[in-house]
């Protein structure tokens, strides 16, 4: 079927080449996307618009280039275009026509997921929060409301992608679009509601006439023409739910989010390569990385709640936009590696056959002659040396070789022949000094209003602020025993969370918050209470709304009671049902004191700073950084709160969540999950919050923080971040090594070489560790193993002072060979200054 359609596709492009009619098509079949009748095998990478900046988007989309990439996948954030009804917004970080043409500046293609759920750990799912309160709503399910808004916002971007011309079949880079998002596990709990909506969706998104197929990720009953798409940690499993659809993995998780109470996931190189060799070697045509890079939840964008500022997300370049090595450099080389097979990879189905217990090829050829092979060891001990075509090839535990010819092994996944980089985060100066104002615990006086009984958070707030105060009076008969014991009565508030804090006549009584896992906490702590009318102010403070789940847009949030005051002669009151008031957001909020304009209308304390005192805004100025680095703000002796620069709304921090977990070694190999090979463990979940460059000026940049635990702000320090050493690690031989000429002809090269380099503006100051031999150890504690050539250090003198360098790996180069007969390598980390 697909060699028919391929025919005929190339016959029709012929044709409009001869008559002069550009012609874009994209198609499929079951080998592939197929781009104006030609087959790719295509590498994608997750960059979200939103999570950087306007002024680094052309930099992280040519190092995505760089890396090997083909495509940029992106979702657009319904939330964040459509504030409120009607009104959209397409400027500065949401600018996303402007993110897509620079894409096609690159000469990359466009994956745009309009969803327009997009979960992504991003603040409601992406739904705007106005959309709960459409009379008749409910979220993701056959619901004429729900269909209508999410029809009218769907059809807002394709129209908008279609004016602009950036759909492939109008000459654009839009190569697919992706409609809903893993919605088959919400459909199966749902039921037949859900399968209506989901052939709803469908129709709906392929009758808008885009030119391009639609995709369903996590839908095994995506109805046709949608093609149905895989999302995790390994997509080798995955089969279309018909035969005539490309096999697409359409997040591949580079690593996972952050949240606060977490570890720091990582996920290794070595894994993240064999997981996407495994895709390819068993059909796979398409593989996007999520995230390719991550960015920054910056304002109040999280969701879940719970996750943190950053969602670095261990991604190839990370949170500020710098490349991680060897992620990036490892991944970047099995890239090539693919591209070399895709004339035969695109040809048809592999021919797979054992090679042992834990062994097994996987051959692909066509008509032409093309031949690629994938050699897998599945074993988790032990290296396995296997036979192919009369040829013996070692393979590592947990590891793929690739073959572009079937005979010559030119990438391997568990060996990484790239360098490794260690970032620092340099302090650059302590800030100037400090001026703080005091958020007062709020009164009757600011404009409340007062009902019988507790409400939910979001329903009075609508989100447009994390705060809300709960108020209530509570008058105490003078005969009360615990007058006269010092017994004071307790105080038990239960929440739907996220965090509270409880004062009694203006002073603070006690504090709590929950996590991620389990979101609802309970208050219990003893008050102390006078004759008479007594203050019980509440401060219910959230962490980012829900972002997945069965109609997520029920849950609730806040106070919810019971409230109940034990200990008294009566026994216990419950509190619940009488009169309470309620203030939206904070007074300093409401004065815009995060801005220029509303810093300078209040009167701010001076330099005398009131550390550890809870509700309390500071500010100071600094000036930024020389240079190009990556700036950051080091909150680490500071609480919980939130960040403001220059009036740009850094978002929330809060160090003194510690991080918790299993923080043990960690190895490439067996099965990866979330909480394997975490790290930080004991320490802040985020200590480092990214100000981006564009935000600041030379001098004077005016910081604004709101703290509502209680820290030390004279502690916070402006850094930038940079490489502190690079290292490398190269074998005497290496598969990744390997020239490639004409048509996939390997020829291996004279000699292997080390390269090191540093980032722009750095050189190589001095060489930390140098061996030739059998070196121990990785980056950053290398050791000399058994086997070590004495002028290791002088062969990398001529290093220092530059920029990058390269030494080649032999005997000569080392003045004789230190072991002979044992296969040696090159191990060498250089600090960056």
């Amino acid at each position: 079927m697909w060699r028919k359609e391929a025919t005929m596709l190339s016959w029709l492009f012929m044709l409009a080449t001869l008559t002069g009619v550009v012609l874009s098509s994209v198609t499929y079949d079951h080998t592939s996307i197929i781009i104006n009748g030609q087959r790719r095998i295509l590498i994608s990478g997750s960059i979200h618009y939103p999570r950087s900046t306007p002024e680094m988007w052309p930099d992280l989309i040519q190092k995505a280039k760089d890396g090997g990439l083909d495509v940029i996948q992106t979702y657009v954030f319904w939330n964040g275009h459509e504030p409120s009804p009607g009104r959209y917004y397409f400027e500065e970080r949401y600018d996303l026509v402007r993110f897509i043409k620079l894409v096609q500046q690159a000469g990359l293609y466009v994956h745009l997921r309009i969803g327009p759920y997009v979960c992504a750990e991003w603040n409601f799912g992406g739904f705007p929060v106005w959309l709960k309160y459409v009379p008749g709503i409910s979220f993701r399910t056959n619901n004429e409301p729900f269909k209508a808004a999410m029809r009218g916002f769907t059809q807002k971007i394709v129209n908008m992608m279609k004016a602009e011309r950036l759909f492939q079949s109008q000459g654009g880079p839009i190569i697919l679009s992706q409609i809903e998002n893993e919605y088959g596990p919400e459909e199966w709990e749902i039921g037949a509601p859900g399968k209506a909506y989901t052939a709803w969706a469908a129709n709906m998104a392929v009758s808008l006439g885009t030119g391009v197929p639609w995709v369903m990720c996590k839908q095994d009953d995506a109805p046709d023409p949608i093609i149905n798409a895989c999302n995790g940690y390994y997509c080798d499993y995955f089969t279309p739910n018909k035969p005539y659809k490309p096999k697409m993995w359409t997040e591949a998780w580079t690593g996972w989010y952050t949240e606060f109470g977490g570890a720091i996931p990582q996920r290794p190189a070595e894994d993240m390569a064999f997981a996407v060799a495994r895709f390819i070697q068993k059909g796979g045509s398409f593989v996007n990385y999520y995230m390719y890079h991550g960015g920054t939840n910056f304002g109040r964008t999280a969701g879940g709640p719970f996750i943190a500022t950053s969602y670095d997300y261990d991604a190839p370049l990370d949170e500020y936009g710098m490349i991680r090595q060897p992620k990036w450099g490892h991944l970047k080389d099995l890239h090539r590696a693919i591209k070399l097979c895709e004339p035969a990879l695109v040809s048809g189905d592999p021919a797979v056959a054992s090679l042992g217990h834990y062994q097994e090829s996987h051959v692909f050829t066509s008509r032409t002659g093309a031949c690629a092979a994938f050699l897998a060891n599945y074993d988790q001990q032990a290296t396995a040396t296997v036979t192919f075509r009369n040829r013996h090839y070692n393979l590592p535990p947990w590891s793929i070789s690739i073959l572009p010819d079937c005979t010559n092994v030119v990438f391997n996944t568990a060996k990484v022949g790239v360098q490794t980089t260690s970032p620092q985060m340099v302090p650059v100066s302590n800030l100037g000094s400090w001026a703080s104002y005091d958020e007062s615990v709020a009164s009757y006086s600011d404009d409340p209003f007062t009902v019988v009984g507790l409400l939910e958070q979001i329903n009075v707030t609508r989100d447009v602020s994390d705060y809300l105060w709960y108020m209530t009076d509570v008058n105490i008969n003078g005969n009360e025993q615990f007058l006269k014991n010092g017994r004071y009565p307790v105080l038990t508030v239960m929440s739907a969370g996220h965090a509270l804090h409880a004062f009694i006549n203006g002073k603070l009584a006690g504090s709590v918050y929950g996590s991620l896992e389990n979101p609802k906490l309970t208050l219990t702590t003893s008050v102390k209470l006078w004759a008479g009318s007594n203050r019980i102010a509440l401060l219910s403070i959230a962490v980012g709304l829900p972002n997945v789940g069965n109609h997520f847009e029920t849950w609730n949030a806040g106070v919810l009671g019971p409230v109940q005051l034990s200990g008294l002669n009566e026994g216990r009151r419950d509190l619940s049902w009488q009169k309470w008031s309620y203030k939206v957001g904070l007074k300093g909020e409401a004065l815009s004191l995060h801005t220029l304009s509303g810093s300078s209308s209040v009167e701010w304390q001076g330099s005398y700073i009131v550390r550890s005192q809870p509700l309390t805004w500071y500010k100071s100025t600094f000036n930024a950084p020389p240079g190009s680095d990556p700036v950051a703000l080091d909150m680490a002796s500071m609480g919980k709160g939130q960040i403001w620069v220059n009036g740009q709304h850094v978002g929330r921090y809060w160090p003194a969540y510690t991080a918790k977990g299993n923080c043990g070694g960690c190895s490439y190999v067996g099965t990866f999950n979330e909480n394997k090979c975490r790290t930080g463990c004991g320490g802040p979940s985020q200590r480092w919050y990214h100000v981006p460059r564009s935000w600041l000026r030379p001098s004077g940049n005016l910081l604004v923080i709101f703290e509502e635990w209680g820290g030390n702000p004279s502690g916070i320090t402006v850094v930038r971040r940079t490489v502190g050493s690079a290292c490398a690690d190269v074998s005497e031989w290496h598969p990744s090594l390997w020239h490639i000429k004409s048509l996939g002809k390997p020829e291996m090269p004279e000699k292997p070489k080390v390269h090191i380099s540093c980032t722009e503006g750095q050189k190589i100051s001095s060489i930390k560790f140098a061996s030739f031999g059998t070196p121990q150890g990785t980056c950053g504690s290398f050791q000399q193993g058994v086997c070590h050539s004495t002028y290791s250090y002088e062969a990398f003198k001529e290093c220092i002072g530059q920029r990058w360098c390269s030494v080649v790996v032999s005997k000569e180069t080392f003045r004789g060979d230190p072991c002979p007969g044992i296969m040696k390598r090159a191990a060498v980390e250089a600090i960056c200054n």
